[in-house]
């Protein structure tokens, strides 16, 4: 064996160094050869980001370029850092954002277009998206529209809602875009592209036979260049994994803490490659990976007969859903294989077209069937602890041959399924006698299941309706499902065994038909909607204001986001991208395992052993105070939630704090915890005082009903899912005490405060700066504070700085939701419709400290009534208590929980009455001026107005009837449509939360220098105040710099929330600059021709103090909770959304098809920026109402703590059509510039989709003669879809009724 011994280093071309995001200090390698790229370089580059660390969520994509030697050709693909060891990319190229192009050299078209397309906002996960577009580019410079959304599929973004990014690469398509103008773009040049360095050319050829060995400190990497040599690695280690992609063994390893001495790469080893067309069908090697797979079979496919095609095309169609293309270029067939994982797409596909292993060892050759013995690990089907897979035969189809694939999964595209299948049919020739049936079946166990049973009994029957009926039965016998099984959601799975094979059932029938069409009849046209899946059709989209400003004048155009290229190019810094700080340590924490215990010990003795471990920092170390009287910086005596920090570690590294970390041990004594809302009530575990607000007389009210109903909602938890951690790090400056603190917070002066408060120092000598901040949405308004105090706390009894990133699953622990809702209703209401009387009782669960509960559960309480004047109207509130982490602020602060509850019982009303929905809305709404239930004034007229022009924007009756006429077309999929209205209201109910501060200096040379209180989240406030200061001062937006956020330049800044930010901070920075502009109009009198620098010269000649502070006190607001009644909030926004679906009966998938927004929006400050806001929240609460789904252990432990288990909104969700227009020609006296608050309205407009979704399953109810009064709980999940779309096959599921009749009923 030839060997050479490699250093644990990689040879690249753009660059070698910290790929995946972030501080690139102490991450050393500490000699560990399967260090993934986003953890192990120091030569920071930092654009590339670490989101999750686990392959989910798109943001540490870079491109991998190789070069094979053999075929002499060239291949780029895009991956996932986080995941790639580095010792697999020895000799490849890395390009990172950085290599594609910046402001320094010079700008990409894709990083160009992306920003001038309004396609970033908080900006980090664009490096990302730049860098999936910019492999797909390399490979296919003139892309289709499919395969730009394809290379998308595996990137998540939290705040555009996806199409301005898709719209700002339709024009690489030759599709105009969107809020931008094409003419304005730069060509695309391939060849002015980075070439493929000729030194890695030079070393693949000299290295082709050269087997190379990577050791680390546990670990040996080998990468043998030849099949003999991996035979007699794997007999001397039979143990020792072989990897390719890295993305089954590496998320082992990440997640599941697996440690592997030897590791073997057989990448470079030819016969594993391999691709050949033989008469039995192709041959593909082991370690071909999945995006190569794909490209293969549609080259097939294109190529050959149909009917030998079947199990290619079956594959493909799971292939389009599989993952991302970051995990589909990395994943190997072989691996996907082997690694049997129980909701893995392919493997059922592969077992019933009866694929054959190639396998070989140093005993020689073999084959075995890929059959479901194989895949269940049965020991004479398996492969040997020698043996590998060379290679996979893939048979072809024959004319008989019936292949089809089914998967559900939560979310459509890059998302584990739920249940997969695979089925295949072979008929006696001229018949439908059945010769032969596979039925296997994946997400029912720990590995994927056969019917084989079933299938043996059903071989002879002839494929028609009395078959079904039988094989539903046999197979619900068969495939057993323990109620308690992993994964829950028993009867929905059960449910699609069966749903599935109908649908398999009817494709076969509709297949034969095709074959012989005189021979079996046609398929009735009402179940051809059982056929076929929703496919991912690119966005389209009008984005619709005014604009009535000169082009001199800023404020009013849909100006480019101020960081909108540097997040193109990577070169925009967040907490975490700063350079180390000399002798900086790294912190991780310990955190509680039980959700309500006494501390019995802390034993951190095995931590201090840990090499590179410095310190162990607890309560006690804390000088000052530990936090605040209603939450602890670290636990004490006591833990109250699972995820409570009880202690940090702080070391060398970031690995060694982790390490450390891991090795403290706490033991506890148990305390009976309270999780559930229903708890809580029955403990009477609250937080504050009942919030109430009342008006008219209920009772009086309720008297005077034709009609009462009641009814009860739940509402769950929604994810932040920032897409940047929370960092913060701090730098203890050496004197006085003084310290710097870094942190991604809205918050910048409670950080301050808390720091100050725990070190026992003044608050002027701690400096909190905030550049920007990588996504917010209301969860780093609290908790960044403690964040500071524990790494401060560290900094302090160490002396040195310390850096403090929360990883994903952490983050997602510890900082708390959106609030869970449980809500009860009782509401009178005449015949006509109209509502007379309601009394809401509403209950959140807070979490177990108040954090910002009581505040939402006021929101909740105020703004119940939404859109709708109740003469008689009651509304009462309660935060529950509970040991589960603090709930905390969220978008929209309580009004998507509230409004959804209050357009449940307003629909509710509307199907008693069998009056359509938007009849019974349209005559309860506002109109004209109007007080609320707590008796605040305002004007109604633009609410009126948006529905108005919604209805007509969105055709919404053609439409509607055009949905009633496809449900009477199709019985297994449904259309619904809605339209839903708001009324929200932006800022606070207290004045001195609208307050703020700017200060603006203009330097001698004329340049202007902005700094305020707010802080930039994504939602372009900076973007604003630039555009503000424009036009106080009358100079060019070029002449404004905006540097950061910062305690040093404007003291006590309030939280940047409540969608006021903007206005708020704009109306300060007006101040500053009206008073500089003031002082400098003598100057410009003397001298009118003058030019802004003379002007600027000449004052300071004069002694003209060029710098000002603007304050704006803010707007008055005050709520007296006692006499229920006040001015609670500083203005009101109005909007109306239209949404279109279409569900799926059998499976419970639905389809956004269109939506409509219409947003009184009154005079944009940037339009571009606003509908950005209002386009990213709708997309957030399509999430909260749908998808996401926090599920919590009956002992207070959350499941969902990453991308792999919680699911956003991706690509694929966005509606197809998507619209918004600004109410033209109103105006807000109230707020800068006539503008309002955009940050969070949109949010509850997402609520139309899951009204959408209930019209359709009220269709599918009505059709069937089920109860159309029912309840829908938040999110609409696909489960709950399905199983609410109640027939005969959930009755089979629900009441193991296995007899035949149901199923001839469901055909006849």
């Amino acid at each position: 064996m030839n060997t050479e011994n490699c250093p644990p280093l990689l040879n690249t071309s753009q660059m070698t160094g910290d790929l995946g995001g972030g501080n690139a200090n102490k991450r050393e390698m500490e000699n560990q050869a399967f260090s993934s790229l986003t953890t192990s370089f120091a030569v920071c580059l930092t654009g590339t980001k670490k989101g999750c660390g686990i392959g989910g969520c798109g943001a540490c994509t870079v491109m991998i370029s190789t070069y094979d030697p053999v075929s002499k050709k060239i291949l780029h693909y895009p991956a996932n850092s986080c995941l790639l060891p580095i010792c697999s990319l020895h000799g490849t190229a890395v390009t990172t954002v950085e290599g594609v192009g910046s402001t320094k050299t010079r700008i990409h078209p894709i990083q160009e277009r992306l920003a001038k397309c309004h396609g970033s906002q908080c900006g980090f996960c664009t490096p990302g998206m730049v860098m999936s577009m910019y492999a797909l580019l390399r490979n296919h410079p003139e892309p289709s529209m499919e395969q730009i959304t394809a290379a998308l599929d595996g990137n998540l973004c939290r705040c555009t809602g996806y199409r301005p990014i898709i719209e700002s690469y339709k024009s690489f398509a030759g599709m105009r875009s969107g809020l931008c103008n094409p003419e304005e773009f730069q060509p695309a040049d391939p060849s002015q592209e980075f070439i493929f360095p000729p030194e890695l050319m030079r070393m693949a050829q000299e290295q082709q036979g050269r087997t190379l060995v990577f050791q680390g400190e546990r670990t040996m990497w080998i990468s043998p260049a030849s099949l003999r040599e991996l035979l007699e690695l794997k007999t001397k280690y039979p143990k020792a994994p072989v990897v390719v992609g890295n993305t089954s063994v590496g998320l082992d390893m990440k997640i599941g803490g697996v440690h592997h001495p030897v590791i073997l790469h057989p990448d470079r080893i030819s016969e594993l490659r391999i691709v050949n067309n033989t008469n039995n069908g192709l041959v593909i090697g082991a370690a071909c990976r999945l995006a190569q797979l794909r490209d293969i079979l549609m080259k097939a496919v294109s190529g050959l007969p149909e009917e030998k095609t079947k199990i290619f095309c079956a594959l493909l169609q799971q292939l389009r859903t599989l993952a991302g293309e970051q995990i589909r270029s990395l994943a190997s067939l072989g691996g996907h294989i082997v690694s049997r994982g129980s909701t893995w797409d392919l493997n059922p596909v592969l077992a019933v077209g009866n694929s054959v292993l190639n396998l070989t060892s140093t005993d020689g050759k073999r084959q075995i069937p890929l059959t479901d013995d194989f895949l269940s690990g049965c020991k004479n089907a398996d492969i040997k602890p020698n043996e590998i897979i060379v290679s996979v035969l893939i048979p072809y189809s024959k004319k008989d041959d019936f292949v089809s694939a089914f998967r559900q999964a939560e979310r459509r595209k890059n998302a584990l399924s739920i249940v997969n299948s695979a089925m295949r049919v072979l008929f006696k020739p001229g018949t439908n006698v059945i010769m032969d049936l596979n039925i296997l079946y994946g997400g029912i166990g720990s590995t994927t299941v056969s019917a084989r049973k079933s299938c043996q009994k059903l071989v002879g029957r002839q494929w028609n309706e009395h078959m079904l009926g039988e094989a539903c039965r046999l197979v619900l016998g068969e495939i057993f499902l323990s109620p308690s099984a992993p994964g829950g959601k028993v009867e929905y799975r059960r449910a699609l065994l069966v749903s599935f094979l109908f649908k398999f059932y009817l494709q076969v029938l509709h297949g034969l038909k095709i074959l012989d069409p005189s021979k079996y009849p046609d398929l009735p046209k009402k179940y051809m909607s059982a056929l076929g899946n929703f496919e991912c059709r690119p966005p389209q989209g009008r984005q619709v204001y005014q604009v009535k400003q000169p082009p001199q004048d800023p404020v009013g155009h849909p100006i480019m986001h101020q960081s909108g290229v540097k997040h193109a190019t990577g070169e925009a810094v967040y907490c975490d991208d700063m350079h180390p700080i000399d002798g900086e340590l790294s912190l991780a924490v310990v955190k509680s395992s039980k959700a309500h215990a006494k501390i019995v010990s802390i034993d951190a003795s095995e931590a201090f052993k840990v090499p590179g471990v410095v310190d162990v920092v607890t309560a006690s170390d804390v000088p000052g105070e530990n936090g605040t009287k209603n939450e602890k910086a670290f636990a004490e005596e006591e833990v109250i939630c699972v995820g409570q920090i009880i202690c940090a570690v702080v070391a060398e590294s970031d690995i060694q704090a982790k390490r450390g970390a891991e090795k403290v041990k706490i033991q506890y004594e148990e305390l009976e915890p309270i999780l559930t809302i229903e708890d809580a009530i029955k403990h009477n575990s609250y937080i504050g005082k009942e919030k109430k607000v009342e008006k008219g007389n209920i009772e009086k009210g309720f008297n005077s009903a034709d009609e009462i109903i009641e009814g009860e909602m739940h509402i769950g938890g929604q994810e932040h899912f920032y897409l940047e951690p929370n960092s913060v790090l701090v730098v203890p400056r050496g004197e006085d005490n003084e310290m710097d603190v870094y942190s991604s917070t809205q918050y910048s002066s409670n950080v301050q405060e808390l720091v100050a408060s725990a070190l026992d120092i003044q608050s002027n000598k701690i400096m909190c700066h905030i550049k920007r901040v990588g996504g917010a949405f209301g969860g780093k308004i609290t908790k960044p504070s403690y964040f500071a105090v524990i790494a401060a706390v560290a900094a302090n009894k160490t002396g040195r700085p310390v850096r403090f990133i929360l990883e994903r699953h952490d983050d997602m622990l510890i900082v708390g939701n959106r609030h869970p809702f449980f809500g009860k209703y009782k509401v009178g209401f005449m015949n006509d419709g109209r509502i007379v009387a309601a009394d809401i009782q509403a209950y959140i669960n807070a979490g177990c400290t108040p954090d910002e509960s009581e505040m939402v559960i006021e929101f909740i309480v105020l703004k119940m009534d939404n859109a709708y004047k109740i003469p008689n109207f009651r509304v009462r509130g309660r935060a529950c208590k509970t040991h589960l982490p603090s709930n905390t602020a969220f978008r929209g602060f309580g009004f998507p929980q509230s409004g959804l509850f209050a357009e449940t019982w307003v629909t509710a009303v509307a199907t008693q009455t069998g009056l359509p929905p938007e009849q019974v809305r349209d005559m309860n709404m506002y109109e004209g001026l109007n007080v609320t239930p707590f008796k605040e004034q305002f004007d109604a007229t633009n609410l009126r107005k948006c529905w108005t022009e919604c209805l007509e924007k969105s055709e919404y009756y053609s439409r509607k009837t055009a949905a009633e006429e496809f449900n009477k077309q199709n019985y297994w999929k449904k259309k619904g449509i809605a339209i839903i209205p708001m009324k929200f209201t932006a800022g606070f109910n207290k004045t001195f939360y609208h307050q703020a501060a700017a200060l603006v200096h203009i330097y001698k040379d004329g340049s202007v220098l902005v700094t305020h209180g707010g802080v930039e989240l994504g939602q372009g406030i900076h973007t604003k105040m630039l555009q503000v200061a424009s036009r106080e001062l009358k100079v060019p937006l070029s002449y404004i710099h905006l540097c950061e956020t910062s305690t040093t330049t404007v003291p006590n800044a309030l939280i940047t929330a409540g969608s006021v930010g903007s206005e708020t901070n704009g109306k300060a920075v007006q101040d500053a600059c009206q008073i500089l502009r003031k002082r400098l109009e003598p100057i410009i009198q003397k001298n009118p021709e003058g030019k802004w620098e003379d002007w600027i010269k000449e004052a300071f000649q004069e002694s003209i103090s060029l710098s000002a502070t603007g304050y704006f006190k803010g707007y008055v607001t005050y709520m007296n909770w006692e006499k229920e009644e006040g001015h609670a909030f500083p203005y009101f926004i109005f909007g109306v959304a239209c949404s279109e679906v279409e569900i799926d009966c059998l499976t419970g998938d639905h389809q956004n098809i269109r939506t409509d927004i219409v947003m009184d929006a009154c005079f944009s400050i940037n339009p571009a920026v606003d509908i950005g806001q209002i386009e990213g929240g709708f997309i957030q609460g399509v999430g909260l109402f749908t998808m996401e789904e926090i599920k919590v252990s009956p002992e207070g432990k959350q499941y969902t703590l990453g991308p792999d288990t919680y699911k956003i909104p991706a690509v694929c969700d966005i509606p197809e059509q998507f619209n918004v227009y600004f109410l033209p020609n109103t105006r807000n006296p109230i707020a800068i510039y006539s503008s309002k608050g955009m940050g969070e309205a949109g949010v509850f407009l997402g609520s139309s989709v899951f009204f959408a979704i209930r019209d359709a399953i009220a269709s599918v109810r009505k059709e069937r003669g089920l109860p159309e009064n029912f309840t829908l709980n938040s999110p609409l999940t696909t489960e709950q879809i399905r199983m609410v779309c109640a027939d005969d096959f959930t009755e089979m599921v629900m009441n193991h009724c296995f007899i035949l009749f149901p199923i001839l009923r469901i055909l006849n």
